[in-house]
Parts: C-alpha cells; structure tokens; sequence
C-alpha cells in the first residue's frame, strides 16, 4: 500500500502508518518544512521504519508529486487543507497521484472550519474526482472518507 500524508508535521500519524503498511508499502510525508520533515526522519529510524517512509520536503506552490500518479492508495489529510494557499490546487495534486478506488480522508478541526468551509473543501475534492463515501465522527473535527471514481 501507498499512503500520502501532505503535512505530517513530526509523524504523530507517519509512524503508525509506516507499521500498518508493512515492509513492501511505503508512506510519503510532504511538508513545507524542513525541520518537520528532518524531525519525522529521527523518529523513523529510531522506530527502525525509515526504509518505509519517503520524507519529501515541498514549497507552498506545489508538493512535488509528479512521480506518483495513479499510484497512492490512501491520503490522510488531517487538520492540514484549510493551511494550504488552495484547496482545488492541493484535490487536484492528490487527485492525479491517488489510484481509481483511492480513499482519502479530509478531516479539519471546528475551531478553524465552519461547516461552510469544509463544504467547499469538498466541492474542491469532488472537481479532482473524489466523493463522499462516509462521514466518520472525529472528535473536534468535521470529516469526511471520500473515494476517487
């Protein structure tokens, strides 16, 4: 399995994802910060997963992910579209890099997106081809399990 965590910060969810993806799977993390990125490298190695991880350090213009389309199973996007300069820009990325069936999961904290907000996050997923699947119950948080047709 691929995964893509845009943001990933120091890896509170890379490191989990890594175990769950197993020794043929592999998690790429993009942020825009390269001390987060250099952060989540320390933690990988010594969890012993940093073979399992691609760390990618990418600018606020694009996350660099030419080299995935159609390649991503899953994209955990949590607490992190609402941060980037443009929502359809960002679903329009992760769309061409995400394989047909790919899920992705789009949840943002409700201190910091109205409903009004998340709606247009998913109108914006929905352009790059992604539909709702489900709409979990995250604690402080507005979500939705979406799916690429």
């Amino acid at each position: 399995m691929t995964v893509l965590e845009p943001g990933p910060g120091m890896g509170f969810f890379t490191i989990p994802m890594a175990r769950l993806v197993g020794p043929a799977g592999k998690v790429i993390a993009v942020d825009v910060q390269s001390k987060m990125i250099d952060g989540l490298k320390r933690r990988a190695a010594k969890a012993n997963l940093l073979e399992r991880i691609d760390a990618r350090v990418t600018s606020a213009d694009t996350m660099g992910l030419d080299d995935l389309r159609g390649k991503v199973d899953f994209t955990l996007a949590f607490a992190m579209v609402h941060e980037f300069p443009d929502a359809v820009h960002f679903f329009g990325e992760v769309g061409r890099a995400s394989r047909a069936k790919a899920s992705l999961l789009l949840s943002e904290p409700r201190g910091h997106v109205d409903e009004t907000n998340f709606a247009a996050e998913l109108l914006a997923a929905a352009a790059a081809g992604f539909s709702v699947a489900n709409q979990p119950s995250i604690p402080r948080s507005i979500s939705a399990l979406l799916e690429k047709g």
